[in-house]
């Protein structure tokens, strides 16, 4: 299965879950990221607590979703709000659109371990997502079948 995260700028929430999701996924899924407004650098918060996380961020960058036509995604996942309410491009006609409502932790402002927290709770809730998908065992050309799956997962 292949999965496109998309976040308008493309900086922290969509890259946590493209890095998250090929960590903990083990090659069931392969995951990439966009953003329809690409800021061009990765939030060094997102590099310093995949990191801390074990995860790998070698590869991460920001990038615009014209970049994708050809990468054939199986599902779109949205993760910030603003980027939910984007026109998508045509070719994401094909795959299967859904949104996570994922808090920004960039956006936080607090102590160090107020924004930490705020990092690791997401880091959290999208590995606890990811391993919900990964179990998943449905015909991925049936896009309703795995509409209905990711409905138990709490996509919408």
């Amino acid at each position: 299965m292949k999965i496109l995260y998309i976040c308008t700028h493309n900086r922290c929430r969509s890259i946590l879950s493209e890095a998250i999701t090929n960590h903990y996924a083990q090659g069931k899924i392969i995951a990439k990221s966009a953003g329809s407004q690409p800021v061009g650098q990765v939030h060094p918060l997102s590099i310093k607590y995949l990191e801390e996380a074990g995860v790998s961020t070698e590869g991460l960058t920001s990038q615009s979703w014209d970049e994708f036509e050809d990468f054939g995604a199986d599902i779109v996942v949205t993760v910030c709000d603003s980027a939910a309410g984007e026109s998508c491009p045509v070719w994401f006609g094909n795959s299967l659109k859904v949104h996570w409502g994922l808090k920004d932790p960039s956006k936080l402002e607090g102590s160090e371990e107020e924004i930490a927290d705020a990092f690791r709770a997401t880091i959290a809730e999208i590995k606890n997502r990811v391993e919900q998908l990964a179990a998943i065992h449905v015909d991925i050309n049936d896009k309703s079948a795995l509409k209905a799956e990711l409905a138990k997962l709490g996509a919408q």
